[in-house]
C-alpha cells in the first residue's frame, strides 16, 4: 500500500470505519467471472448489492428481497413474493422485473455466470404484481439455497441495460446498505450509507475498505490505528493484538475448509503416490503447531456443520504405510517421487507456511514437491481451465452447508471447480443432483465422499477459525460465511 494517500482514521468520528481487507476486488458484477465465486469477496458485494434471500450471521435463512418462497407439492414450480417500497441506489424503483431478469441472465451460459448450471434449472418466469412463479426443468433442491450464496445476487434490470456491463463497472448500484462512492483498483473502496435501504441505515456513514494483501501489512494497519478492523492474520499476531489496549477480536470457526486438490495429471494418477501424499500429513500438529490451536482439522470436504458430515470417516495418519506405498510405486526417499505444489503466500493465515510444513512431512517418506506460490485470482484461472498442477492448495467456503456444494463442485470432473475427472466419482454423483428424497440424497453424499477418502482423490486438511481484530470502538458481529460486513458493525 506504499504511496498510496490514504486518510488515518485513528480516533476519527464515530461514522468512519475503515477496515484492511485482505483480497483485491477485480470486478464489481458479483454473478459473473472468477471473483464471482471467491467466498472472501463476498463481503464486500452484500454490502453494495442484496441476494435474493438474506443469509444470517449463523447462515440460517431470512427474507431479502424476497419476502417467501419455495417448491409446489408436486416440485414442478417455485414461487416468489418480492418485498415491495425498495428503491436502487439512483432512486429508481425496485420492482419482481429486476428478479426475474437476475435469474434469466444468471441462468444463461453466454452470460458467463460460474453457477449456471444451478440457475438455469427454472425458466418460463411469470409476474403478477409482486408474485412470481416459474417453471422447474431440473428439480434442483438447492435452488432456493444458493440465493443467499455466491452468484445469488439481484441486478439493476434498466440500469443495466442502458449502462451495459463496461458503465456497470465504473458506476455499480445495487439495492444494498452502502453505496460506491469511490473505488481505485488495486487500492481501495470508498462506501456511503444508504439513507433508504430497507433494512435500515447503517450505523456508520463512511467505509473505506483497504485492499491490503500482505498480512504483516494488515497487522500494522490495525496496530497503528490506520484501520479499525482487520482479518485473516496470523494466530501468533492475533493473540498479541487482542492482548493489547485498545484492542478486541474473535476467532471463531467458519464455513470455510481449507484443502490440497490433486489434479489427475502425471505422478497423481498412481494411487499409492495419493494415499501416501494424504497419509503423510500430520494435521492436528498444522492446527497445533502453526495455527495455534485455531482450527479443526478434517477428513472428508465437510465440517461437523455441513449437512453431509460423516465422523466414521476417517483418514489415517501412518508415515510409516506411506513409505511402504511409495515403494510398492518404485520410490523413497533416495528416488523420491517429484510434482508441483500450487500456493497462496498470506492470502490465509499461515498458508504457505502450512504448505512448507506439509513439504517437509512429504520429504520424510520419499515425496519431493516444488512450491510454486500464486494469487487467488490465478489460482481461479488456471482451475476453470483445469491447468492446476499436480497438487495446488485452496480454501474451499460452503457457506450453505450443502453437500453439493462442498464435495460435489470441488470433485465433479465436469464442474468448472473441479480438476479431479475420474468417472467412478461422476458416476457417484450424478444421480445426486436432483434426488428429492433428501435422506437418500445426503446418504448418497455421504458414500461419495467415503468412495473420495478410500481412493485419496483430495487431500482435506482443517476448517479455519477467522481471526477478526478490531478497535474497542468497533463492534463487529462474526458472519459463519466469513464475510465480513460493515453494515452488522456498530460504534461500541
Amino acid at each position: 500500500m506504499a504511496g498510496l494517500s490514504m486518510p488515518r482514521i485513528a480516533g476519527a468520528q464515530a461514522n468512519e470505519l475503515v477496515i484492511a481487507y485482505n483480497v483485491n476486488l477485480p470486478s464489481w458484477d458479483p454473478t459473473t467471472g472468477p471473483s464471482a465465486v471467491n467466498p472472501t469477496i463476498q463481503g464486500i458485494y452484500q454490502s453494495v448489492f442484496d441476494q435474493f434471500i438474506l443469509q444470517q450471521p449463523d447462515l440460517s435463512q431470512a427474507p431479502g428481497l424476497l419476502t417467501e418462497w419455495g417448491f409446489s407439492d408436486d416440485l414442478k414450480q417455485v414461487h416468489m413474493t418480492v418485498r415491495e417500497g425498495v428503491t436502487w441506489h439512483d432512486g429508481s424503483p425496485f420492482t419482481a422485473e429486476d428478479i426475474v431478469w437476475s435469474l434469466e441472465r444468471a441462468g444463461k451460459e453466454e452470460t458467463g455466470n460460474p453457477i449456471q448450471f444451478v440457475w438455469k434449472n427454472v425458466n418460463n418466469f411469470k409476474i403478477d404484481g409482486n408474485k412470481i412463479t416459474g417453471d422447474v426443468v431440473g428439480f434442483d433442491p438447492t435452488y432456493f439455497k444458493w440465493m443467499s450464496f455466491l452468484t445469488g445476487y439481484v441486478l439493476p434490470k434498466a440500469y443495466y441495460e442502458k449502462v451495459g456491463a463496461e458503465g456497470f463497472e465504473k458506476a455499480p448500484i445495487g439495492t444494498g446498505p452502502y453505496m460506491v462512492e469511490k473505488f481505485e483498483q488495486n487500492a481501495y473502496v470508498r462506501l456511503k450509507a444508504n439513507p433508504n435501504y430497507w433494512g435500515g441505515k447503517p450505523a456508520f456513514e463512511n467505509v473505506t475498505i483497504k485492499f491490503v494483501t500482505d498480512a504483516a501489512s494488515r497487522v500494522a494497519e490495525i496496530e497503528s490505528g490506520s484501520s479499525q478492523v482487520t482479518l485473516e492474520i496470523p494466530y501468533e499476531e492475533y493473540d498479541r493484538l487482542i492482548a493489547k489496549d485498545g484492542l478486541a477480536g474473535s476467532a471463531d470457526t467458519v464455513s470455510d475448509i481449507g484443502m490440497i486438490f490433486f489434479n489427475d495429471i502425471d505422478v497423481m494418477k498412481d494411487e499409492n503416490v495419493r494415499q501416501a501424499a494424504v497419509m503423510s500429513v500430520d494435521k492436528k500438529l498444522l492446527v497445533d503447531r502453526l495455527l495455534r490451536g485455531y482450527g479443526l482439522p478434517i477428513d472428508t470436504l465437510e465440517t461437523p456443520e455441513y449437512d453431509a458430515f460423516d465422523p466414521s470417516i476417517k483418514v489415517e495418519y501412518n508415515p510409516e504405510k506411506a513409505v511402504e506405498l511409495l515403494k510398492a510405486s518404485g520410490y523413497s526417499t533416495d528416488n523420491p517421487v517429484k510434482f508441483t505444489i500450487q500456493t497462496t503466500r498470506g492470502f490465509k493465515p499461515k498458508d504457505y507456511e502450512m504448505i512448507q510444513a506439509i513439504v517437509g512431512m512429504w520429504r520424510k517418506v520419499g515425496i519431493e514437491a516444488n512450491i510454486e506460490v500464486y494469487e487467488i485470482a490465478k489460482h481461479y484461472e488456471l482451475r476453470a481451465a483445469d491447468q492446476l498442477a499436480p497438487a495446488a492448495f485452496y480454501n474451499w467456503g460452503n457457506s450453505i452447508g450443502d453437500p453439493t456444494t462442498s464435495t460435489g463442485f470441488a470433485m465433479y470432473g465436469p464442474s468448472p471447480h473441479s480438476v479431479w475427472d475420474s468417472q467412478d466419482v461422476i458416476d457417484a454423483i450424478n444421480p445426486l443432483w436432483g434426488e428429492p428424497d433428501q435422506a437418500k440424497r445426503i446418504a448418497g453424499w455421504k458414500a461419495v465422499d467415503k468412495l473420495i477418502a478410500d481412493h485419496a482423490y483430495v487431500l482435506p486438511l482443517l476448517q479455519y477459525a477467522q481471526p477478526i481484530v478490531h478497535s474497542n470502538g468497533v463492534k463487529v458481529v462474526p458472519h459463519k460465511s466469513g464475510a465480513l460486513l460493515p453494515h452488522l458493525m456498530t460504534p461500541a
